[in-house]
């Protein structure tokens, strides 16, 4: 698919949904009418709460500017949340209630790595397509048991990839780093992409310390990096124990580099001690985060300015993970207007269908799915940011 150009489209919508709006076609045929009905489990209650607020922020300001610039013709967009209380168990029963409904073409999934993982099988049973905002490998592969599930959040490999490119630069050179990890699917995926990484790199892991998910006390983690000397702290957490072991690393006087995860982006503007303790630490994560300190160069960079001060004036503040759900939400709109048919069972098929070889140049930064890859994001939308002044910036 070709992505519409701006010029195209400036009698359609306005500059936020310009290029994400993903090869749809216009034409004189006559309008469809009804409803695209999208369902979202999210994680509204319990540890990964702050994220999941985000995603429903997202999703129903994205739902409104859909609804709102008229490109789905006579049809519009229907959305409704449910809380899943960070417990795989009551995502499974949303996931059932929602496939078991026919009028939901699609659902979009939250952060849970082990939500989307138990979902899997049911998803595939039911033939819904279905998108998650997680981050496990395992969430989308292995291709032949996830033929209905995707993808919209940063690979474990390709943050990996990018933190070491960063250490590979740092000065004075970093000869072994400490690595502090949660003991979830995605943390080891993370330990497993470091190790691989800085391998290749020739940089050694002094020392690695797993945590517990929900982990509020990093004391005897942090100092035990702190403790083996390591050059720089890569954190492979939540945005909230990031910042705890900001503060532990602080309070240890630790005086190399801090590295975070993509994992690890929350809000905008850090405040606290945990601000303060992360001041120069750097964070690899989609540029749209700090969109305001770059040029609108191109259309879809003018689009992700548009996001960021829509949602800002909106909620008052910026969190990095909302445009992964914005973007989720203009996959399956564009992809539920292409596929052609009116069944049921058709519909769901086509749409993921036309889903699986969707690509834009989204809010996120480039994402394209293809048969053997359903985890979106590419690689090119990973840049570095680092914290300056109680907030992130873009990193030079």
């Amino acid at each position: 698919m070709t992505p519409i150009r701006s010029a195209t489209l400036t009698v359609l919508a306005s500059a936020i949904l310009a290029t994400s709006l993903t090869g749809c076609q216009f034409s004189d045929d006559p309008q469809q009418t009804g409803e695209i009905v999208i369902r979202a489990d999210l994680e509204l209650s319990g540890a990964a709460a702050p994220a999941g607020e985000a995603y429903q922020r997202a999703l129903e300001l994205k739902v409104e500017q859909i609804n709102a610039s008229g490109v789905l013709g006579g049809r519009t967009l229907s959305l409704k949340v449910k809380d899943n209380r960070s417990d795989p168990n009551e995502s499974l029963r949303n996931i059932g209630e929602f496939a078991n409904d026919p009028s939901v073409s699609a659902i979009i999934m939250g952060s849970c790595d082990a939500c989307a993982v138990a979902a899997a099988k049911t998803i595939n049973e039911k033939k819904i397509p279905t998108i998650a905002l997680a981050s496990a490998n395992e969430v989308a592969a292995p291709i032949s048991d996830r033929r209905y599930v995707f993808k919209l959040a940063p690979n474990a490999l390709d943050s990996a990839a990018t933190l070491v490119s960063e250490l590979k630069l740092a000065q004075p050179k970093v000869k072994d780093v400490g690595v502090i990890y949660t003991d979830d699917t995605y943390g080891r995926d993370g330990h497993a992409a470091m190790k691989a990484e800085l391998d290749k790199a020739g940089i050694k892991i002094a020392a690695s310390e797993a945590i517990r998910a929900g982990e509020t006390d990093l004391t005897a983690a942090v100092s035990a990096l702190v403790e083996a000397k390591s050059d720089a702290i890569v954190v492979w957490t939540n945005s909230e124990q990031s910042l705890l072991a900001a503060t532990q690393a602080k309070a240890d006087e630790f005086k190399g580099g801090l590295y975070f995860d993509a994992h690890a982006a929350g809000d905008l503007f850090l405040e606290g001690q945990g601000g303060i303790a992360a001041e120069d630490a750097k964070m690899v994560f989609s540029q749209t985060m700090v969109i305001d300190d770059v040029i609108a160069t191109t259309p879809a960079k003018a689009a992700r300015k548009q996001w960021f001060r829509d949602y800002t004036a909106k909620f008052g503040g910026y969190h990095g993970a909302s445009s992964f759900a914005a973007d989720a939400l203009q996959l399956l709109t564009d992809a539920a207007v292409r596929a052609d048919s009116t069944s049921e069972d058709a519909n769901r098929d086509g749409l993921r269908d036309v889903l699986e070889t969707s690509q834009m140049d989204g809010l996120s930064g480039p994402i394209r799915l293809t048969p053997d890859n359903h985890s979106g994001l590419m690689p090119q939308a990973l840049s570095m940011l680092v914290a300056r002044g109680g907030r992130w910036r873009l990193a030079s």
